[in-house]
């Protein structure tokens, strides 16, 4: 979005894109002095470089991102590197990859010996949830350049994950098809995207307000991120025709787009939205369209399929997902992705009112 209230929170998601759009260009020209063993174009969730005639290795990294900031201002730092492996995986299991490692790094204003065991136990649960390792990681201190709120708390947390894909049973969503029912799984809240936006309307993080059932602001922005890994796996070991996996995160229902440009997406029966989201619209006078673009707003994963296999894929997804269901269909609209209960209909440019 270019004005709207994400970028006027901070974060200008358009200019973003430019920006990395102009990076990526540079990286693209790389010679390595080789062929390129690159098998997945940029834009996927993840990469996949050939090892073989038969193996692909998949890799992405990412981090937790300015929810961080909560975690310091409550001095609670045990569920952040569950966020942190989970935006790994989930995108990793995109690509039809299984997940099989992890390495993190962590950058401190000060190496404080209790916040890092906090992190650690995050990053052990959330590993053991993806069924993954973590060999090893890197810390550094930066006081020079991290700042806590407040100092000297302050710190920064991403990884790396490394996978492992048979090249014939990489899930693209190249064969993604209008007619093809389209899976959601449920969110476990906002993850860990939105946050500038959410601390700034939510700044209260002690508040308990009525519509979180007794939960505070800073308990609800804490929930850590669900992890897909363990049923999108299940689903592409089933008999089922997986044609297209995706993690719901920044841009919403908007990163359908990115695996398949041909086609489009009509959700017309989205999961229930979790209070916290409509928490953040009435106090922030946040749009629609914004909101949309901005959080997952309840569905944190999709998985598409042919649409006689909808029934057997929710309940695959619901063993682990309970309110796993089908909510909406793949469109021959090239480009578009469309919530008429939201009223609005968006392309990679951003969502807009109808």
């Amino acid at each position: 979005m270019s004005e709207g209230a994400y970028a006027r929170a901070g974060v200008d998601t358009a200019r973003s894109e430019a920006a990395v759009a102009g990076l990526v260009e540079v990286l693209r020209s790389i010679d390595p002095g080789r062929p390129s063993r690159s098998v997945v174009g940029a834009g996927h969730y993840a990469a996949v470089l050939r090892l073989d005639d038969s193996t692909g290795i998949a890799l992405c990294t990412d981090g937790v991102g300015s929810k961080v900031i909560v975690a310091e201002q409550l001095g609670r730092f045990d569920t952040v590197g569950i966020d942190c492996v989970a935006m790994n995986v989930n995108d990793l299991v995109c690509v039809g990859a299984e997940p099989i490692a992890l390495v993190d790094y962590i950058a401190v204003e000060r190496a404080d010996p209790e916040m890092l065991r906090q992190v650690g136990a995050g990053l052990k649960a959330g590993a053991e949830q993806a069924g993954i390792e973590i060999p090893g990681g890197e810390l550094a201190q930066l006081p020079e350049l991290i700042r806590g709120h407040p100092s000297p708390r302050g710190f920064d947390l991403a990884a790396s994950a490394l996978g492992i894909v048979r090249l014939d049973a990489i899930v693209s969503g190249e064969r993604v098809e209008p007619g093809d029912a389209l899976v959601g799984l449920p969110s476990s809240g906002l993850h860990s995207n939105g946050y500038t936006l959410a601390r700034r309307v939510l700044a209260d993080l002690r508040e308990a307000p009525a519509q979180l059932g007794g939960r505070t602001v800073g308990e609800t922005l804490l929930e850590p991120t669900a992890i897909y890994v363990r049923a999108a796996l299940e689903l592409l070991r089933s008999e089922l025709d997986v044609r297209g996996l995706a993690h719901i995160t920044g841009d919403g229902l908007l990163n359908l787009l990115r695996l398949n440009g041909e086609v489009g997406f009509l959700v017309d029966r989205p999961l229930p939205t979790p209070p916290v989201f409509e928490l953040i619209a009435e106090r922030g006078g946040v749009s629609a369209a914004d909101m949309w673009e901005t959080f997952n707003m309840g569905i944190g994963f999709c998985a598409i399929v042919p649409a006689g296999q909808a029934e057997r894929a929710v309940e695959i997804a619901a063993r682990r997902h309970p309110g796993s269901a089908v909510i909406g269909t793949v469109t021959g609209d090239a480009g578009v992705v469309e919530v008429p209960v939201a009223g609005i209909a968006g392309t990679r440019a951003g969502f807009r009112a109808t």
